[in-house]
């Protein structure tokens, strides 16, 4: 008996000298040890499940970014560590109705990255040309690359939207949803304000239904024109799908990255009979359902 435990216990003492590869920073969800363990399996880190049971025994895992230090770790000297770790951070935000091409901008400056390298890991995992990130306040940490960065905002955000689409719609259809998010995208850029969402979504919904185009300035704050005035000029000479004075229908994807709220008026449009509305001098939207009573509203709104 003695000679089985002896042999049991060289046995454990070999595994948890053995070797764990890793990178010096990883990511640790919310959640059990097993989707913890599960999550850096997934990264390539050479864990099991039995390490999972280990890890109970040891602590709780730490959340969110983990500073490992060294790549090779013994594996008991690895698991200590995710329970102790920590991993210098820095905020990064990103609000409702900015653009990719700015936020990717405001990162390269921020966090000190390279903005070309950003452009590429999000062209290469980006499912969809804009509104693939959900807009929030993240914890980055500081040694992260440009790559690792871009699939941890993009899983991040797919995560939140497929939990929005469940709880929204009672299910997540990937092409639906898509829809979905370009339909909110022009709410973000044109609602003066969350309370004012609703309705810009009826009149969208009611110009569709008439076979109108939509004419909403909004959707020419794509990209790097997120915040520049459309002008007349402007309207003319873009020849872009997202020129809503030259094609009916939605843009053919979204404009920007929006918010749940955002999200919540396209599923649920106020019901109205509005096809027009126009900035008001206290900055909230005046609507109307006739052109004539329109053309009114612009003359005192600019009086």
């Amino acid at each position: 008996m003695a000679g089985v435990v002896a042999g049991i216990a060289v046995i454990v003492t070999l595994y948890l000298s053995s070797t764990v590869t890793s990178p010096k920073t990883v990511y640790i969800p919310q959640g059990s040890v097993f989707k913890c363990v599960a999550h850096l399996q997934s990264e390539g880190v050479n864990l099991y499940k039995i390490d999972a049971l280990i890890l109970r025994l040891i602590g709780k895992p730490q959340q969110g970014w983990i500073d490992i230090k060294d790549e090779k770790l013994t594996r008991f000297g690895y698991l200590y560590r995710l329970t102790t770790a920590k991993a210098a951070t820095r905020v990064i935000t990103l609000i409702p109705g900015e653009t990719t091409a700015l936020f990717l901008e405001q990162i390269s400056k921020e966090l000190h990255l390279d903005l070309e390298k950003l452009k590429h890991a999000y062209e290469t995992y980006a499912p969809s040309r804009e509104g693939n990130f959900v807009p929030d306040t993240y914890n980055i940490p500081n040694s992260i690359t440009e790559e690792k960065l871009i699939r941890f905002l993009l899983n991040r955000s797919e995560e939140t939207m497929k939990k929005w689409s469940r709880e929204l719609t009672g299910g997540y259809d990937k092409d639906k949803w898509l829809q979905i998010v370009t339909k909110a995208s022009v709410i973000q850029k044109e609602a003066a304000s969350q309370s004012d969402m609703p309705l810009v979504s009826s009149v969208i919904e009611n110009r569709l239904k008439e076979g109108m185009r939509l004419q909403m300035d909004g959707t020419l704050n794509y990209g790097e024109y997120s915040h520049q005035k459309v002008t007349a000029l402007r309207i003319r000479s873009d020849k872009t799908p997202y020129n809503t004075y030259k094609y009916k229908g939605l843009p053919k994807s979204s404009v920007c990255n929006v918010s749940k709220s955002a999200i919540v008026a396209a599923i649920h449009p106020k019901q109205t009979n509005y096809l027009y509305f126009v900035r008001g001098k206290n900055g909230e939207h005046i609507y109307s359902s006739y052109f004539s009573t329109h053309r009114k509203n612009i003359v005192n709104a600019t009086k």
